[in-house]
């Protein structure tokens, strides 16, 4: 008999993902990234579909008996388990640990309610001050350069920008480019000039403008699994192409 099973689009992810480690299309370690999961908790994911089929990844807690979220002694149990054992989640995190690791699937509108009538208030998280810290410049020539364009009435009349890649270490001018506007074609002749010089970079560092960074934030789980990390832009693609690793102005890396 043919067995019908019901998952979130998470559980469908993990499927798709263990099914591939099984086939040998993809290694622990990439889907480990993939799923933001260690490769022990991978591992047991595949082990568990090999031996026992696609519902091995649906949560265990949804089978059991739902329970009627009317009913006082719910109430009463998570209001109990706020404040005993999840004294400090906020609101949206406690119904989903209560899914979790309780086995009581409630609607968050419900729990917030049910807490709220207990006189509950759920903490806000604190925004932290981050004090602004300069990035210390590379050690050696080679490892980073700089990406920028800069307009101005250089030749006097009207704006040009002037497209520039210059040594992180050493302030060494790589390449320039003089052009109406800042352009990608402007950074590819940058780039030739710098790769024809000196060679290719380890990394670039920049702003985050669309000619460097794609605006879209998230990839599909087939892109994942293809091995891209990130959206890509031309130059972001001809840089990966490289092995360049390009670093926006005020991430972490930087």
């Amino acid at each position: 008999r043919e067995e019908i099973y019901h998952m979130t689009a998470k559980e469908m992810t993990r499927l798709k993902v263990a099914e591939r480690l099984i086939e040998g299309e993809i290694r622990v370690k990439d889907a480990a990234e993939v799923l933001g999961l260690s490769t022990r908790q991978v591992k047991r994911i595949k082990k568990k579909v090999r031996l026992n089929g696609p519902g091995a990844t649906v949560h265990g807690n949804r089978k059991r008996k739902p329970v009627n979220a009317t009913e006082n002694k719910l109430k009463d149990l998570v209001v109990e388990l706020k404040r005993k054992k999840y004294t400090g989640t906020n609101f949206s995190h406690f119904a989903e640990l209560l899914a979790e690791r309780e086995g009581i699937t409630l609607s968050q509108p419900t729990v917030h309610r049910i807490l709220r009538d207990a006189g509950i208030v759920s903490p806000k998280k604190k925004k932290k001050i981050r004090a602004h810290r300069y990035r210390k410049r590379m050690d050696c020539p080679g490892m980073m350069v700089q990406l920028d364009a800069s307009p101005y009435c250089w030749l006097g009349g009207y704006d040009l920008s002037l497209h520039g890649a210059i040594d992180d270490a050493s302030s060494n001018i790589l390449g320039l480019y003089l052009c109406k506007e800042e352009t990608l074609e402007g950074y590819f002749e940058v780039a030739r000039q710098m790769i024809k010089g000196p060679g290719i970079p380890i990394s670039t560092y920049s702003d985050k403008h669309t000619i460097f960074f794609s605006p879209k934030d998230k990839l599909t789980v087939d892109d994942q699994l293809e091995g891209k990390l990130e959206p890509y832009t031309q130059f972001s693609a001809a840089m990966s192409e490289l092995g360049v690793n390009m670093i926006p102005a005020g991430s972490a890396q930087a």
